[in-house]
């Protein structure tokens, strides 16, 4: 007989396990080849029931993308505190496996992903957004030794997302980019962003 009734401890652990799911989904095959039924239909439930927990698929990818938010910075930290490697490849190992996401369990959200996304945020919940993002970009700077003030924080946001976005958008969204050419136009802006990350650390006046 179908069960009628969950406690809100009972809720609380499904709408856990659907975020939990919905990262480990979206970190190996991509955000955008995740769908719906594939996480409620790995959690155990019916489509009904998930849309009780999120309205859309996009509240489900916010709330994924915070709970890796964590996992992130402790990447940072495990990279910065690994004695065989020098501060400059930390640095860049660390932005190469976001770049590269999919491959590393990392979620990255596309061009598209990102329009949809903040189509249909509120404003309340795009400033917890932000807030949030803010943090995560300043503990990053924190753990690779660089005094995390604002103008640093925004920079390194938009610096690391170029990146991360034009290796995900040749050659579908961005055509007439060369898609031969996309993982050495990668490394070359990690190496730029590290070169910049480098003079913030020798450097507290920039």
């Amino acid at each position: 007989m179908p069960r009628v009734a969950y406690s809100e401890e009972d809720r609380e652990h499904i709408r856990t396990a659907l975020i939990t799911v919905g990262l480990e989904l979206m970190a190996k095959q991509g955000i955008q080849h995740t769908t719906v039924e594939q996480v409620y239909k790995k959690v155990g439930i019916s489509r009904t029931f998930f849309y009780s927990f999120f309205a859309t698929k996009e509240d489900l990818i916010v709330e994924t993308l915070y709970l890796q938010q964590p996992k992130i910075i402790q990447y940072a930290q495990a990279l910065m505190a690994d004695p065989a490697l020098s501060w400059r490849d930390a640095v860049k190992q660390f932005l190469h496996a976001c770049c590269y996401g999919e491959k590393n369990g990392i979620a990255v959200l596309t061009i598209e992903e990102q329009q949809l996304i903040f189509k249909r945020l509120s404003k309340e919940s795009y400033q917890v957004f932000r807030q949030k993002q803010l943090r995560l970009f300043g503990e990053i700077l924190e753990s690779f030794g660089i005094k995390a003030d604002t103008a640093r924080i925004h920079l390194f946001i938009n610096l690391s997302l170029t990146a991360m976005v034009i290796r995900r958008a040749i050659p579908d969204t961005l055509p007439l980019f060369v898609p031969e050419a996309a993982d050495e136009t990668v490394d070359f802006q990690l190496n730029a962003i590290v070169d910049a990350l480098e003079k913030m650390k020798t450097d507290p006046m920039l």
